[in-house]
Formats: C-alpha cells, sequence, structure tokens
C-alpha cells in the first residue's frame, strides 16, 4: 500500500498524458492517417494477455467466410520489426517478427506485415495485397491509424485489476476507455455487464512439436506432465490444463519469452505441454515428448451479425 501511494501521482500524471495524447488526435494537432480499406482494431485496456490473438483468428475466418479478403497487421512484439515493415509468414523467425504474428500466419493463411508503425505496415501490406479491409492486433493506443470498429477484450477474471493506470495498476488507459469503442469481448466471463459479448477459448487436442501427432486432451486426464507458458496470463492455461483432469507441474515464463534447449528439458520423463504461441518458438528445441494446445475462440452467431453489420455500414458510410 505504501509503495501504491507513493507511485500515485505518477499514474496520475499517466492519465493526464494519455487523456491530453488522445484529445490531440481527436482535434487534429497529431495527425491521423487513413487507409483506403476499413480498419477493425482489436486491443485492450490492460497490459498483459487477454485472448486478443484467438479473436483475430476467429475474424480473420469469420471474414473470409463472408466474401471479405482480410488482412492483419501488428507491431511484432518481441521480434525485430521496428526497424520497418516485415511480411510475415508461417515459416518467420519469431525473433525477427515476434511470436504471435507467426502463430498467426500459421492459423489465418492471410497477408500479414508486422512494424512498430501501423500506418507503414498497413500501406506495405496493401500495396502487395488485394486486401479490402484490415485487422490491428493490439493497435487500440496507436491512434495515428484512423480506424472504423474498434474492438476491446477484458479478461473474465481479471478485468481491469486494481482498477488504476499504470504504474499504480495494470491499466493503459482509463476504464471510461471501454465505453467509447464498437464492441467489448469478454473472454472467460464469470458474468457479463451490459452490452458485453461473451468469448470462450477452448482447446480439444494436443499436437505433438516433433511428429504432428494429434491426441485428443482427454487422452491425457490423470497424466503428470510438465506445463509451460510464456504468455500474458499464463494461469488461465494452466488452469485449463488442470481442469481437463491433467496433474500439472507448471513453469511460468516472462511474456514472449526466447526458450533455450535448457528450459524444455526436466529430469523426469513426463510430457511437456506448452501454448501455441510458445510452439512457434519451441519448434527446432522439441522432442517427442513435447506437445502444445491449439485454442479455438467461439462467439455468438449475434456478435458475428453484429461485427458484419457495422464493416458493412462502414464501408458503404
Amino acid at each position: 500500500m505504501y509503495i501504491s501511494a507513493w507511485l500515485m501521482p505518477w499514474s496520475m500524471l499517466y492519465v493526464d498524458a494519455v487523456r491530453l495524447r488522445r484529445f490531440a488526435y481527436r482535434v487534429g494537432i497529431k495527425k491521423k492517417t487513413r487507409l483506403p480499406v476499413p480498419v477493425i482494431i482489436v486491443g485492450n485496456i490492460t497490459v498483459g494477455g487477454t485472448g486478443k490473438t484467438p479473436l483475430v483468428i476467429w475474424m480473420v475466418e469469420l471474414l473470409k467466410q463472408n466474401g471479405y479478403k482480410p488482412g492483419v497487421i501488428s507491431r511484432g512484439y518481441a521480434g525485430a520489426a521496428g526497424n520497418g515493415p516485415l511480411a510475415v509468414s508461417a515459416d518467420s523467425d519469431p525473433a525477427q517478427v515476434g511470436d504471435e504474428a507467426v502463430l498467426l500466419a500459421k492459423r489465418c493463411a492471410c497477408p500479414i506485415v508486422v512494424g512498430a508503425e501501423r500506418v507503414a505496415a498497413g500501406r506495405q501490406l496493401l500495396a502487395t495485397h488485394a486486401c479490402d479491409v484490415l485487422i490491428s492486433d493490439d493497435g487500440l493506443q496507436h491512434y495515428a491509424l484512423a480506424r472504423d470498429i474498434e474492438i476491446v477484450v477484458i479478461d473474465g477474471q481479471r478485468r481491469f485489476g486494481n482498477g488504476y493506470c499504470l504504474p499504480v495498476g495494470p491499466l493503459r488507459e482509463p476504464p471510461e476507455r471501454v465505453k467509447q469503442v464498437d464492441l467489448v469481448v469478454v473472454n472467460g466471463p464469470e458474468e457479463l455487464l451490459e452490452g458485453e459479448w461473451p468469448m470462450q477459448c477452448q482447446g480439444q487436442q494436443l499436437v505433438n512439436l516433433k511428429t504432428g501427432e494429434r491426441k485428443p486432451l482427454l487422452e491425457f486426464q490423470g497424466v503428470a506432465c510438465h506445463a509451460i507458458a510464456a504468455i500474458g496470463n499464463p494461469q488461465r492455461f494452466f488452469t485449463q490444463l488442470t481442469k481437463a483432469g491433467l496433474d500439472c507441474q507448471t513453469h511460468a515464463f516472462p511474456d514472449h519469452y526466447l526458450f533455450t534447449a535448457e528450459d524444455l528439458q526436466f529430469k523426469d520423463q513426463r510430457p511437456v505441454i506448452m501454448t501455441e504461441k510458445d510452439a512457434v518458438k519451441c519448434t527446432r528445441l522439441a522432442n517427442d515428448r513435447h506437445w502444445y494446445l491449439p485454442i479455438d475462440a467461439t462467439l455468438p452467431e449475434a456478435f458475428s451479425q453484429q461485427l458484419l453489420k457495422l464493416l458493412k455500414d462502414k464501408a458503404h458510410g
């Protein structure tokens, strides 16, 4: 409490700076750039993982099924894309473009470009691919890119933590920001507030990193294993495995951690289970004891229709 009280003035200054920056973009003091196709922002107002990546994967599939040609732009967090936009493929090096970007490339089968400047990334993608809609992954606070639809993802368990902005709490922007977006998605909600949409993220099969073999998660019930995760909220992953009946010895690493071979080796012969995001960094280090759990998001049909209606209105507005 003493530390929080000492940091409170810094949190207040942070909030003031955030509001001033947003005001500068709103009134034109700072420039926004509008790209020639609709832009959908998927972001959050908290630090740490909330489930944006599964939602982006789900949205790409929804848009394809409805005749759109989507592309994805992202920062490429923890990669080396800060020097300029980089195109991403399923074979890209996560150390160069970021682990989430490689995961998206493997799952989405659509054009993906990463870069610290979202406008530059969007321009490069549109210059090389005939996309008619862009999804900006984790771009809520990147106001230089004009947006047509904003979607905020909230962790259903942690929500807004203590309700304070950095450095006292986990918020990047004040909670009021959520009221200004088009759609609010709650990942694994314990309860929903008015206007929020539920998202469930589940995995049913484990995939072997070395052989590609697939096994139902239920086949591992009662099996003692090692569970490793280098994501924003590793406990969510560990809890999912425990609920499936696995006996897990858990190993949490910092988000976007770059694994070494030693991190994946244990003295026993138990299976080692990891997230899909971690698997893109560990394939070259793995043996046949290493498995990952692909996650798929599900959302209500009414949410799909609402999103498609918003997009149609924006595209013809």
